[in-house]
């Protein structure tokens, strides 16, 4: 086990960089869980995961806006879940930019979507960086004042392991369950 921190300790300030690319809501956790434990620094881990989730969501806009038939090849299996971004962009506006960062299952989506249409750069960008600030001060505090009871959590979860498959097969579910209902041809 202390092997394991302090290889999380060592590369996890790379590893928060390069999942927070994609998104990073878990890394960001476990960092902030690791800080409340004095085996990281928050402010760095923060700093970290909102450059790396500002710079990952505004090159997925930038893909979408200025390479949009090369992506789209890549997209074709996700026509369905697309179009859901797009809907919502059009129904909540600006808006979806700001709950994106929270969803987990459309966070990489939003950008594509938005950079599809003719929704303005710097306007995504303006709204992107105050979304990104407000992502990481919400997970980030959170999850350093919950430290605790998540490590406590961690603790009950190790002591029983066949109670995570359960859990990420309920929670991968639900998010199966909601995006294959949200994106069913009617």
């Amino acid at each position: 086990m202390e092997d394991m921190l302090s290889n999380l300790v060592t590369y996890g300030y790379i590893g928060l960089f390069l999942y927070s690319l994609g998104g990073g809501f878990i890394a960001l956790m476990a960092a902030a869980v690791l800080a409340s434990q004095g085996k990281m620094d928050l402010g760095l881990a923060m700093g970290i995961a909102f450059v790396a989730n500002f710079v990952g969501d505004t090159l997925l806009f930038y893909m979408a806006r200025y390479h949009k038939s090369e992506m789209m090849n890549y997209l074709r299996k996700h026509r369905r879940k697309l179009a859901l971004s797009h809907l919502l962009m059009k129904k909540h506006g600006r808006w979806v930019i700001y709950m994106q960062k929270f969803v987990y299952g459309i966070k990489t989506l939003i950008p594509l979507a938005i950079g599809i249409t003719k929704f303005p750069f710097g306007k995504f960008t303006l709204h992107n960086f105050i979304a990104t600030i407000v992502w990481t001060a919400v997970i980030g505090f959170g999850s350093y004042l919950a430290g605790n009871v998540l490590m406590s959590a961690y603790e009950v979860v190790a002591d029983k392991p066949y109670l995570a498959p359960i859990i990420l097969v309920v929670i991968g579910g639900s998010i199966w369950f909601y995006m294959s209902w949200a994106t069913k041809k009617r």
